[in-house]
């Protein structure tokens, strides 16, 4: 077994079967922000992401450029703090709804969508 695996606490059985994950074994993640119901984010989780989440309340994601988990906001000091967490009717997609701490977008927009709006009939 993986060092890093060893000792791990797998994520409940009862969710994971509910999960559809794509082939690399993640399911996208919809972040909005609780209060307001602003879309902030879209992130990848695995089942141990997942479970990282549920179980700390801070919102962790699977990196697919970096290869590794990051707890958002860890190194920029703009956390989520989860509020709560959905699954689709498809079992999918994750809806994780947070109070989020300065700008949700690495890019240091307040959402990953600001100012990126395409408009229909312009293509």
């Amino acid at each position: 077994m993986d060092e890093s695996r060893a000792g791990r606490v797998a994520l409940d059985m009862d969710i994971a079967a509910k999960l559809k994950r794509n082939g690399e074994g993640l399911v996208p993640a919809v972040v909005q922000q609780y209060d307001s119901g602003e879309v902030l984010m879209l992130a990848w989780m695995d089942d141990e992401a997942l479970r990282r989440t549920l179980a700390t309340g801070r919102a962790t994601y699977w990196s697919r450029s970096r290869a590794e988990y990051w707890v958002k906001g860890e190194t920029s000091g703009n956390f989520q703090q989860v509020k709560s967490v959905a699954l689709d009717c498809d079992g999918d997609t994750l809806l994780v709804k947070v109070d989020q701490t300065g700008p949700a977008c690495h890019t240091g927009t307040h959402t990953c969508f600001d100012g990126r709006e395409l408009r229909p009939g312009t293509a």
